[in-house]
């Protein structure tokens, strides 16, 4: 039987280790799953402690985690320092990663690809431009689709989320 600490510990190893799967490094996410198990806010100095990390990689991480709306500043009565709370909604968090990865990884692509649809290629074998052509067509048209479902995630919470992505996939 192990020990609450031991629990938390645990879980913020595990997601540590997964944050690369949604985008950030691992202490970022380690810092994350620190204020989410934590049921008081806490300080620069709290989470330096706790995950044994040094000043400027725990106000960069913050930082990051702020800017991605997965945690929030706030104040602490009596108290100068800055502290932060993560959001505990599951369903927000899943959400805001959503917009993030669409906004970071999407959204470029898709650039990027309808960049290469309209360009012109001249000067090359016709039957190895066309399925250049193609490959790209092929591609723009998955991330259109990922960008759909993202979409959706976005705007949508909890069981619906799962109805309105079954009807993209059903179209």
């Amino acid at each position: 039987m192990a020990t609450l600490a031991q629990a938390k510990q645990e879980f913020i190893e595990a997601w540590g280790g997964h944050g690369s799967a949604w985008g950030i490094n691992r202490t970022m996410a380690q810092i994350h799953a620190l204020l989410l198990v934590s049921e008081v806010a806490l300080s620069t100095e709290d989470v330096m402690e706790a995950l044994e990390i040094s000043r400027g990689n725990a106000n960069m991480n913050l930082r990051a985690l702020v800017e991605w709306n997965l945690i929030s500043r706030t104040v602490v009565k009596g108290n100068r320092r800055e502290y932060f709370i993560a959001e505990k909604d599951a369903w927000r968090i899943a959400t805001q990663i959503a917009r993030e990865r669409r906004k970071r990884e999407i959204e470029p692509m898709l650039k990027t690809l309808e960049g290469l649809s309209a360009m012109e290629i001249r000067g090359e074998e016709k039957k190895s431009a066309e399925a250049f052509r193609q490959t790209i067509k092929n591609l723009r048209e998955v991330t259109l689709r990922a960008d759909q479902v993202i979409s959706v995630v976005a705007k949508a919470g909890g069981l619906a989320v799962t109805k309105k992505i079954l009807k993209l996939f059903v179209k």
